[in-house]
């Protein structure tokens, strides 16, 4: 890489891994925070989720569309790392607070801040980042892997930090943010409008109407169907950490284990974020996705089907595979088959906010079955579930010989014209 590639990986590689610690200290225990030192039921707990996931789908194609307007401009990431340094305030002296008055009422104002904070502020913060990556000529997935590498150095710590007091967790997310906006302070923006001309390749406004044009794309809906089946990854984790810390003696030492198991899990992540490009390169972006998806649906069956803390360890650090090929292979499979300009709308839209669908709609869903029929019964159907999505999904998205093919008669007419 060039001189100036390697100062855009470095700064972008730490407004990965800050915006992951804050998220991480603040968040990769919530559900333990909620059940042991607010008393709430998986049932509520799973309300609380829903509300976040309600939140976040609704501001998903909105951050999407701003930051395709905006380009390389900086200003949602301004906004986004303010919220960033109010979170530890804001768990602490008005999350909890409302919570313990109102559980609807909490949920709502929950939801709305970390709706809006973390689930759509991640997938804005990725899309700035993926498209600065083929500007600048480095691979997303070396700077992503500081993303990982972020939550895991937080999540080592906060088990046992919970211990000792479940606020110094939120303290340090906004300690972190502070590195978060220095850092965005060094990122210029002098060149946004050359760079834009290098990725578009023209000058023309990016409309409502363009976006909209998504809708009439088959490929669009093709992602959908299986990103509602990929879907099912983040109601599985929401309350993973309360079946596993159940499957130890003491709910201090869950707590403790649960922190290690999740650092190390994001720390394999943060390697397989380095080697999946390698993969999806070679195997093409479709395979990749139904890859990803298989993988996926082994873990969440096989987490109903074994038992003991050791092999149930086993399943969630499968997730340190399926994770990183699935995120290279949703920027590769939309870089390929859609316009460029509309990369911020497709990720928040077609992968993040139908992620949020069907997670506020099968939260709660999730929830009443931990609570009526037990984790393990709950992770079968789950699994199930996602295992049919991904058997559609192979039929309905188009191979990379077909794309391939199609683009070079796109380009034949263009050149026509």
């Amino acid at each position: 890489m060039q001189k100036s590639s390697w100062q855009y990986y470095f700064l972008l590689s730490g407004l990965f891994f800050f915006f992951f610690f804050t998220w991480s200290s603040s968040f990769s225990l919530i559900s333990i925070w909620l059940g042991q030192t607010l008393g709430l039921s998986g049932m509520n707990t799973g309300i609380i989720f829903s509300a976040i996931s309600i939140v976040a789908l609704c501001l998903q194609p909105l951050y999407g569309f701003i930051q395709d307007k905006l380009g390389l401009r900086k200003n949602l990431l301004w906004v986004i790392g303010f919220l960033l340094l109010i979170s530890g305030p804001f768990y602490i002296f008005i999350y909890a607070p409302i919570l313990k008055f109102n559980i609807i009422l909490g949920a709502a104002v929950g939801g709305l801040y970390i709706g809006a904070t973390f689930f759509a502020g991640i997938g804005a913060l990725e899309s700035y980042i993926e498209r600065v990556s083929r500007i600048a000529g480095f691979e997303y997935g070396r700077a992503r892997m500081w993303g990982s590498l972020g939550w895991a150095a937080a999540t080592f710590f906060a088990g046992f930090l919970f211990n000792i007091d479940p606020n110094i967790n939120f303290v340090l997310a906004s300690i972190s943010a502070v590195a978060f906006l220095i850092i965005l302070c060094f990122i210029r923006v002098a060149k946004i409008d050359a760079m834009g001309q290098l990725e578009y390749g023209k000058t023309s406004q990016l409309k409502i109407s363009d976006a909209l044009g998504l809708l009439k794309q088959s490929q669009f809906w093709a992602l959908v169907i299986f990103v509602v089946g990929v879907s099912m990854y983040n109601v599985y984790d929401q309350q993973f950490s309360v079946y596993f810390s159940h499957q130890f003696a003491t709910q201090q030492e869950g707590n403790r284990m649960y922190g290690f198991l999740n650092s190390l899990q994001v720390f394999l992540e943060a390697g397989g974020m380095a080697l999946a490009p390698f993969l999806v390169n070679r195997i093409g972006a479709k395979n990749s996705l139904l890859l990803s998806g298989s993988i996926m649906t082994l873990r969440i069956i096989g987490s109903g089907l074994v038992a003991g803390p050791v092999l149930i360890s086993a399943m969630k650090l499968l997730h340190a595979v399926e994770l990183p090929i699935l995120l290279i292979a949703i920027f590769k499979f939309i870089s390929t088959r859609f316009e460029h300009r509309l990369s911020a709308t497709l990720y928040l839209v077609g992968f993040q906010f139908v992620s949020q669908v069907c997670a506020s709609f099968l939260a709660p869903l999730a929830g009443y079955g931990y609570d009526r029929i037990g984790f393990a019964e709950t992770y079968l159907l789950m699994g199930c579930i996602t295992g049919v999505f991904m058997l559609i999904a192979a039929f309905l998205l188009k191979g990379d010989k077909h794309i391939k093919s199609v683009i070079r008669g796109q380009m034949n007419e263009s050149i026509a014209r």
